[in-house]
């Protein structure tokens, strides 16, 4: 109800205004009531909301966690997933439902409360005293004797003062009631209807997520039908064989045991067996034997590992034992030892000596065929794979096509670590294939390891694909294996027991045992031979197409005898007359230094050359200075710039750290220099072995600003997939986005913009938004393409010059 008050009626303060007042009173106290109820259960109800999401948060992880139970199952997994996924969703929704409410009902009417009726109510106070000092003074005025003119001037005075205080009060005391009136209409009307307008939008999501869940709702009523009956007719189906089985004879416990070389497991005969100890006690215990792969093993628990009691069957024997006190016992005898076992009857113990011998016999018929079904398997693996150098194809890299195209890489057609043909997994960081055993294996040592990725399941990047033909088992092994031999140690092979497999691949990869560590001299070697080899910075791709290579290096004596050209003490560089500089190197020497050689002395002999290099192009060329000590960190940081992907990876077998930082160069990187070098595939694999996107050199430069600099547009779509920080500056306050707009590269002013207008759009939907927009997707995953497919295409622009005015 809204009650307004005259501003002619208050300064006459007549009775109606009076009225009128105390009824404004009585109104505020009532709606002050009111909304502190409203307020206190609108927190009873957020508070009841977060208790709601809690419970429902531990729903969903039931859900989720049943369907990770049922992962055989592939209808029941995938169904509870989605479920789960589209619940959690919900829960999103409502707790941006209560975060709504608590802003528009707690937060707003609270502050209407504290603030509006808190000075309605200091304006009444002052109301109230002042109306009480003007009745005293009406009072002590018509008190005042007429003959005492003194106490009737005083009076008088009184009076007037009070009343104009008065008609002051009241003004303001009627202004704050009409003021408050018309307030608390909107105050109450904006909260509720913001708080009506999130369940708007909240019903409204909950609505569209349900529609795009609704086909698959639809579809699984459809197979629940067929589940039913399925379900009644296993049922009969059980009850008939449970009532066969239950009519046969068991009036003894002899199980039919027979001997099935062919057998789908690979197990040609299983059962229980009393073995003998070998202990001092020779005590017996039941154990649960089985011959399988020409080995006769046995389990205490299925979850064991099985322990071996024969490795090869060829070598043993088998016969029976009388001379002891137990019955049915016989005796498996190798080279090596003797196992002595009791079956539960004679017919069990003649069935499994009987399939002892029929496994020796087995195995000797078998052991020639052995080579030829594995070469047979692995032609046939290979036979159908494309060729590393073909044309690329069209098709999503998916399934088959990825498949084929890292297969055709030679010795990709077998595991990398125990030989098994036909491999459908792979290590995307160490850039090898792997049979299903060895992935999950490779999968336990962490993802700073190994990083494991289906051939037939995932999908596939270009770049990624490429990085994995660019590698290969047989560039790997030669790194990780140098030393096998030499130590050895034998490598796995198809069929060997888990453990064994497991215990070689932590040797080959975590503790790299079977690593050759490189001498000082051949690391020095090696560092010096990468930093010669060409480095085009102004390319933008390693597969544009080839130039003209620059005049080769010219080595000749450090000391200056002709006058051609004056040497720089404190770079090391010399600048001859044909505007050409020429470069200090080192070459081994049984010799001591000759003069103008460099002043830090390497830990081995050295005579001081001069490499003369090409002119300076417009962007700061990178120079081989002789480092303080050379270790495989720059060994990486030159393979990086190099473009050698082996040397890489030989490198970060030795030890090298992915983001190793030069301290004589700037504070570089090797993903700087993997840019600085030209090629993409280099960039991603310093990035899955964990490089550092956003890390910055001495000049506060990051890989993206390097990229953008070089004009290497396929890079800069690598980094900003990557997480990239387009909004860092350089020490010259320079973000990638104004060095691209500076060099007019409009590929890379799109991409960074686009990835800068996603990142807006996503922080503007807040923090349940989704993944981005779908046109920045299409557009990235065009440059994807384009970088790894066409890089001739986006080789259009110059590289940025810092100079330019």
């Amino acid at each position: 109800m809204k009650i307004t008050v005259d501003f002619e009626e208050c300064l006459k303060d007549s009775p109606r205004f009076r009225a009128t007042i105390e009824e404004v009173e009585g109104d505020v106290c009532e709606l002050e009531s009111k909304l502190d109820k409203l307020v206190k259960l609108c927190i009873g109800m957020i508070d009841a909301g977060k208790a709601y999401n809690a419970a429902n948060k531990q729903f969903v992880n039931g859900i989720r966690e049943l369907a990770l139970q049922s992962t055989k199952d592939e209808v029941i997994e995938s169904s509870l997933s989605k479920f789960a996924e589209s619940l959690q969703e919900m829960i999103n929704y409502h707790t941006i439902l209560f975060d709504q409410a608590q802003r528009s009902i707690k937060t707003q009417l609270q502050t209407f409360v504290k603030d509006d009726l808190r000075k309605f109510k200091e304006a009444k106070k002052q109301f109230d005293k002042v109306s009480e000092e003007k009745d005293a003074a009406l009072i002590k005025n018509a008190q005042a004797p007429r003959n005492k003119q003194h106490e009737v001037e005083e009076a008088t005075n009184i009076l007037t003062a009070t009343r104009k205080c008065f008609r002051h009060i009241v003004l303001d005391y009627v202004l704050q009631i009409n003021v408050l009136q018309s307030k608390r209409r909107s105050e109450i009307l904006k909260s509720m209807l913001s708080f009506m307008y999130a369940h708007l939008t909240f019903f409204h999501q909950g609505y569209d997520l349900f529609s795009e869940l609704q086909p698959l709702m639809k579809h699984l009523g459809g197979q629940l039908d067929q589940l039913v009956v399925d379900a009644a007719k296993e049922k009969r189906d059980m009850e008939q064989k449970h009532s066969t089985i239950q009519q046969k004879d068991f009036s003894t416990d002899d199980t039919k045991l027979e001997y099935n070389v062919d057998a789908e497991n690979g197990i040609a005969m299983e059962g229980y067996l009393f073995k003998r100890a070998s202990n001092a006690f020779k005590t017996w215990n039941r154990r649960w034997f089985s011959i399988q792969n020409n080995q006769l093993v046995y389990q205490k628990k299925f979850k064991d590992n099985p322990t071996v009691v024969v490795e090869d069957l060829r070598l043993c024997t088998v016969k029976h034992c009388e001379d002891l006190e137990r019955r049915f016992c016989f005796e498996v005898v190798s080279p090596t030892k003797s196992c002595m076992m009791q079956a539960d009857s004679e017919k069990l113990r003649q069935a499994w000596i009987k399939a002892v011998h029929n496994s020796i016999a087995t195995a000797f018929r078998d052991k020639g065929d052995d080579n030829e079904k594995l070469d047979s398997k692995t032609s046939t693996s290979t036979g159908g794979s494309l060729d590393s150098g073909g044309e690329p194809k069209e098709k999503s890299l998916k399934g088959e096509s990825a498949l084929q195209k890292v297969i055709a890489i030679p010795g990709n057609a077998c595991c990398c670590d125990c030989g098994q043909p036909d491999p459908r997994w792979a290590s995307i960081n160490l850039g090898i294939t792997l049979c299903i055993q060895c992935s999950g294996i490779h999968r336990s040592l962490g993802v700073h390891f190994s990083k494991v990725r289906s051939l037939t399941l995932d999908s596939w990047e270009p770049e990624l694909l490429k990085l994995m033909c660019e590698l290969g088992n047989g560039v790997i092994n030669q790194i990780y294996e140098a030393r096998r031999e030499e130590l050895g140690a034998r490598k796995p092979q198809p069929g060997d027991p888990r453990h064994e497999v497991e215990a070689y691949i932590k040797a080959k990869y975590v503790d790299r045992r079977f690593v050759r560590r490189p001498s000082d001299e051949e690391l020095r070697c090696k560092v010096v031979s990468l930093s010669k080899q060409e480095k085009r910075l102004s390319s933008s791709s390693e597969h544009l197409p080839p130039r003209p290579p620059p005049p080769t290096p010219k080595l000749r004596p450090g000391s200056n005898t002709s006058g051609q050209s004056v040497k720089s003490a404190d770079s090391g560089i010399q600048h001859s007359a044909d505007g050409s500089r020429e470069m200090l190197a080192t070459t081994p020497s049984s010799g001591s230094l000759a003069d103008g050689d460099v002043a830090e002395t390497p830990p081995i002999p050295m005579a001081a050359t001069t490499i003369t290099l090409p002119p300076p192009s417009p962007c700061k060329e990178t120079v081989f200075y002789e480092p303080k000590e050379y270790s495989s960190g720059l060994q990486l940081y030159w393979a990086s710039c190099a473009c050698s992907l082996p040397d890489m990876a030989e490198a970060l077998a030795h030890g090298a750290q992915v983001n190793w930082v030069n301290m004589e160069d700037d504070k570089k990187t090797p993903l700087i220099m993997a840019v600085r070098g030209g090629s993409l595939v280099t960039c991603e694999f310093l990035l899955q072995n964990a490089a550092n996107v956003n890390q910055q050199d001495a000049q506060g430069r990051g890989p993206l600003h390097h990229a953008t600099m070089l004009g290497r547009t396929g890079q800069v779509c690598l980094f900003l997939k990557r997480g990239a920080n387009q909004n860092a500056a350089d020490i010259e306050e320079k973000t990638p986005l104004a060095m691209a707009v500076e060099a007019a590269n409009a590929d890379i002013v799109t991409l960074l913009r686009l990835a800068k207008m996603n990142e807006e759009m996503r922080e503007a939907e807040g923090p349940y938004s989704q993944s981005g927009d779908e046109t920045y997707q299409d557009i990235f995953q065009d440059f994807t393409h384009m970088a790894s497919n066409d890089p001739e295409k986006l080789n259009r622009y110059q590289h940025y010059d810092p100079q330019k005015p």
